[in-house]
């Protein structure tokens, strides 16, 4: 069986490492599996770049972005069934197709021949434009008088009424097979245009004996953080993301008891560390970003909580990767996160937007060590479990087999 994905990416961004993960969990299985993408990073046969045509491309988007349309003055989409990775593809497998290099309207054309699979990282496969509609659902009966046309991927004019109606057209048209990877997406997308095709759920997939429990005093030494002290881990991201909810954690740890943060340091990975690290009223010890899975889980091994104060996501990588390292997580009722952080068994859920509840799950979580070891506990059996990548690479072999019999 040979197997296709085209993605945004190899290795940029959530849903390119998730497929990139998928993509070796198919290969370890005997799956011939390659990437075609819009950015490539890694140096792999198996991984090539969709080729762009910028003269013809670059004068389109001129008229296209004033119409208020995304991504369809990319016409070398319909190119890709010359690539030697299509036609030598029996399946093909689409993920997050949103972010500058694919033309949705092609879609009809890549799948009149070979079935495809549209794995979903977010919400932007049945919407008028957004990636996450947060409180809106007008994208239920055809978008238009959106609310937020700067929600990625933002718009100049408001025309999500026809782009609604164009990827219904699209789909229309299509050989498809969809996958959730949250039980939240998985309902959204029933009550969507996407109801026509088969719906899967099928969460991503993590290796988890790289991400697993290490030895935390080795950890906290490799670290330089203190044995005897309490350890927050934290996710940074830029602050001017409203959706990533930094400006909620850090109110949330500004306001934790001075004595609690008398014996607690920050531990930050990403981008946005260095900000967070000013801004947050605590010792801080920020990593930057981190590529490598070590480090990563060398990281959650020394936190005793994990924090992530999403305002809208679905199946979250970092929380997966925290709970197979067997550390509690708090995070809000959100999309799909109560998938990973279940109350009382891997973490602390609070309410959306609710710092003061947000600060008491972290007080909670760090003031009582036998629930935290506990949850440490139920959180790496859980992982392995339900979320091991060899699990989810059978799946989708299982899916890919039923589609290509049908």
């Amino acid at each position: 069986m040979n197997v296709l994905q085209i993605n945004q990416s190899d290795t940029i961004g959530g849903a390119a490492i998730a497929a990139y993960r998928l993509h070796e969990g198919l290969l370890a299985q005997g799956i011939d599996s390659r990437l075609l993408v819009g950015e490539v990073k890694t140096s792999s046969d198996r991984v090539a770049v969709v080729t762009r045509k910028p003269p013809i491309e670059n004068q389109i988007y001129r008229f296209s972005w004033r119409l208020g349309f995304n991504h369809i003055h990319l016409v070398s989409s319909f190119d890709i069934p010359k690539h030697p990775f299509y036609q030598k593809a029996d399946i093909l497998n689409f993920h997050n197709l949103h972010t500058g290099y694919f033309n949705y309207l092609a879609i009809p054309s890549l799948t009149a021949t070979k079935p495809a699979v549209f794995t979903l990282h977010d919400m932007w496969s049945f919407t008028g434009h957004c990636s996450y509609s947060y409180d809106c659902d007008r994208w239920k009966i055809g978008c238009g008088k959106c609310p937020y046309p700067d929600i990625h991927p933002g718009i100049n004019v408001d025309n999500t009424s026809i782009e609604w109606k164009l990827k219904d057209w699209v789909y229309s048209r299509s050989n498809l097979a969809i996958v959730a990877l949250s039980k939240w997406l998985y309902n959204e997308a029933k009550q969507s245009m996407l109801n026509r095709f088969p719906i899967y759920h099928i969460p991503n997939g993590i290796d988890t004996e790289v991400y697993r429990p290490l030895d935390r005093k080795e950890c906290r030494s490799l670290l330089g953080i203190p044995t005897n002290k309490k350890v927050i881990m934290f996710s940074a991201a830029s602050l001017k993301d409203p959706r990533k909810g930094n400006d909620l954690v850090l109110k949330a740890l500004q306001s934790l008891p001075a004595s609690l943060k008398a014996e607690t340091v920050l531990l930050i990975l990403g981008d946005g560390g260095e900000a967070m690290a000013e801004a947050a009223d605590l010792p801080t010890v920020n990593l930057g970003f981190a590529s490598g899975d070590r480090l990563k889980a060398i990281a959650y091994s020394t936190a005793d909580v994990f924090v992530f104060p999403t305002r809208a996501d679905n199946l979250p990588l970092v929380l997966q990767e925290s709970m197979a390292c067997g550390t509690p997580m708090v995070s809000f009722k959100i999309g799909g996160v109560p998938d990973l952080v279940r109350p009382g068994i891997t973490g602390y859920l609070a309410a959306p937007d609710d710092i003061e509840d947000f600060r008491n799950g972290i007080v909670q979580l760090l003031e009582d060590e036998n629930l935290r070891e506990r949850m440490s506990q139920q959180c790496r059996t859980i992982a392995l479990q339900e979320y091991s990548l060899e699990l989810q690479a059978h799946r989708y072999i299982e899916l890919y087999r039923q589609l290509l019999h049908n």
